[in-house]
């Protein structure tokens, strides 16, 4: 539940922040009076004005295909949606490692396995949902071996966890560019209809197709570089945490096996 909440805040703060842009675009559009009532030669003057960055995408935008453009922009919103959602997942995943086991070592030597969970309980992260298994284990008379065995089983299970979502934003960096290079064929098809129209082969009746197609492929192969950017950062940090799952796991049975030794 807490991922869902999660996945809608974060596509609820872009849809915000992009309606806010549209509507500043709209404000920007619109000519004041002052601006209205500037003579011609004043214009001239003034020289031709450099179009803003924003207004030029929008153009770009609406040259390629509202159609095409609009899923091309879907698939790299939803795909950031889920990459923002992975990387808050896993900056709350991450826990010292030392100053947890250092804690449980010090719990058990003062209150024993119980007071161990009750840190282990109190901690987030992965790797103190593991140790809390893993005592709940020995508190149950298991032996080592069936706690280690614990240990690797939901090390699996939590490995897998953070590895959520990662499959949908996979598909979305394959449909970004799938649907740019759908949009270059039928700009190809366009131009080669707008030719058997106009019985012509000028570059003035190919140019709208070719153009369309262009940037179709343009916005499909830019989401592609963007969402694998996160996509390996993503896996870096899975990596680095499954690194210290299975480090701060072998140092835990070398506290427990003190511990059994010292009873």
């Amino acid at each position: 539940m807490k991922k869902i909440f999660m996945f809608l805040a974060v596509m609820g703060v872009m849809a915000f922040s992009a309606q806010n842009a549209v509507a500043q675009d709209e404000q920007a559009a619109e000519p004041t009076a002052t601006e209205a009532a500037a003579p011609a030669a004043d214009e001239a003057l003034d020289g031709p004005q450099e179009t803003p960055a924003h207004q030029a995408l929008k153009t770009k935008f609406i040259e390629g295909g509202p159609g095409f453009m609009a899923l091309v922009i879907a698939c790299l919103i939803l795909g950031l949606a889920l990459c923002i959602e992975r990387i808050l997942y896993l900056s709350l995943s991450k826990t010292n490692t030392k100053s947890l086991l250092a804690k449980i070592e010090e719990a058990l030597a003062n209150g024993g396995v119980a007071a161990a969970t009750d840190v282990c309980r109190n901690t987030r992260g992965p790797i103190a949902s593991i140790f809390t298994q893993a005592l709940i284990r020995l508190a149950d008379g298991q032996s080592l071996e069936e706690v280690e065995k614990s240990v690797v089983s939901y090390g699996g299970v939590e490995a897998s966890k953070m590895e959520q979502n990662l499959s949908w934003i996979s598909l979305f960096i394959a449909i970004g560019p799938s649907l740019g290079f759908l949009g270059t064929v039928v700009g190809m098809i366009q131009a080669f209809d707008a030719i058997m129209v106009a019985g012509d082969m000028s570059p003035a009746v190919v140019a709208g197709g070719m153009k369309v197609a262009l940037i179709t492929t343009v916005g499909g192969l830019i989401v592609a570089v963007i969402l694998q950017i996160f996509y390996n950062y993503i896996l870096s940090q899975v990596e680095s945490l499954t690194i210290d799952m299975e480090d701060a796991s072998i140092s835990l049975m070398d506290i427990l096996v003190k511990y059994q030794e010292n009873k």
